[in-house]
């Protein structure tokens, strides 16, 4: 069950904490720390990285004061744990969830892929503002 919770800071601004199931589907959580101006800016910049269905329901978990420590001296105010049990793990950035893939290899098929479908023309801008220019 996903728990989470929030502190707010003397400055206005809050830490969000938030646990998910793991998508290993091992029964682990992944615990999630943000820093925010608000608790909907937290949650706003979890959903706008691909986690969509995240909601902070209550304050059952919020953030320990190591947590909170640890999410403020981060650059990007965004870490990520994978076993938030195990206090020996330590806090990844969120880039190193979001780092890019390789990218696919170009086939002859995937290369064609972008044919106008009305002139056949891998050319499509290029002969539909020519017969434009003509005209």
């Amino acid at each position: 069950m996903p728990g989470g919770g929030f502190c707010k800071l003397p400055n206005g601004s809050v830490v969000v904490a938030l646990s998910l199931p793991s998508p290993m589907g091992d029964g682990s959580q992944v615990r999630f720390l943000v820093h925010a101006a608000n608790r909907a800016r937290a949650l706003t910049r979890l959903r706008n990285l691909g986690l969509r269905a995240v909601y902070l329901r209550g304050n059952a978990e919020p953030p320990t004061p190591d947590e909170i420590t640890a999410v403020l001296h981060h650059p990007d105010g965004l870490l990520w744990r994978g076993t938030p049990e195990n206090r020996e793990e330590l806090w990844h950035p969120i880039r190193t969830l979001l780092s890019p893939r390789r990218a696919p290899e170009v086939t002859w098929g995937s290369a064609l892929a972008p044919l106008n479908r009305r002139t056949g023309s891998i050319f499509a801008g290029r002969a539909e503002h020519a017969g434009r220019a003509e005209h």
